[in-house]
């Protein structure tokens, strides 16, 4: 499917995302009708929020408990027959409250892309191959320090067609169900060097520059391993000013 010729060029968005930041201010969660996320013009809530009952929500709710989740879930690259293509890597890091208290036995959800910036989902058909030995979603629960630890393949770019050649940064998507079903919070997780971030209107939407930079995850070579994979440190803090920026549920963008 190639662009109309009325779709604005990603020189046009990165001008405009430039505006909305002066206009705004430095906001550390994301706006939800920013104009340059052209489907949020559509989609963002435009009345009042009405209350509803957690407890009833709850009843018909999963519920999670550790010997629901097996140890080899978190691990993206034993899931199959074979092993995935693509650069293997280790993302670990703690998930905390805003006073550094560990968040225990916390069920964490990733899905992302291929390395080839493919979804297994119907509604991804565009021209990247996808890999029968990558499923690409995984689980753990945290430990006593509020550790988790995801094996994977680094996920690559993809388009989505917000506006003409927009491609979005290599990202791993992250879901927190804290206590309960009800209190799921969900985030991106980037990678460093990406020369996507500042193209990007969903990570754009976040205009402060600190809170944006919580998301990108830090190369630590001690997680390294040799002659096997690449580590990537990145932590959750929930609450509190340097809380991690979550997003309201949304599609897989």
């Amino acid at each position: 499917m190639t662009s109309s010729p009325d779709t604005p060029t990603q020189q046009a968005i990165s001008a405009e995302i430039q505006r909305l930041h002066a206009d705004a201010g430095p906001r550390t969660q994301p706006r939800l009708d920013f104009p340059s996320y052209r489907s949020t013009l559509l989609r963002h809530p435009t009345k009042e929020l009405r209350h509803a009952d957690p407890e009833g929500a709850e009843l018909v709710a999963p519920v999670f408990g550790q010997s629901d989740v097996g140890a080899l879930e978190s691990d993206l690259t034993v899931q199959h027959g074979g092993s995935p293509i693509g650069e293997r890597i280790l993302v670990r890091g703690r998930i905390v409250s805003g006073d550094g208290t560990p968040v225990r036995r916390q069920l964490v959800e990733i899905w992302q892309a291929n390395a080839a910036g493919r979804y297994v989902h119907q509604g991804d058909q565009h021209p990247a191959p996808v890999d029968p030995n990558f499923t690409g979603v995984g689980r753990c629960l945290t430990d006593d320090e509020g550790w988790y630890s995801f094996t994977t393949i680094k996920p690559g770019a993809y388009p989505w067609r917000n506006h003409r050649n927009a491609w979005r940064p290599a990202h791993i998507h992250f879901s927190l169900f804290g206590t309960d079903f009800t209190q799921r919070l969900i985030t991106q997780m980037y990678f460093p060097g990406d020369p996507l971030l500042a193209l990007d209107p969903i990570l754009q939407s976040i205009t402060d520059q600190r809170a944006r930079d919580r998301l990108v995850a830090a190369y630590d070579h001690e997680l390294s391993q040799d002659e096997w994979l690449l580590g990537y440190r990145w932590d959750v803090v929930l609450t509190g000013s340097h809380a991690t920026v979550m997003e309201k549920e949304r599609d897989n963008a």
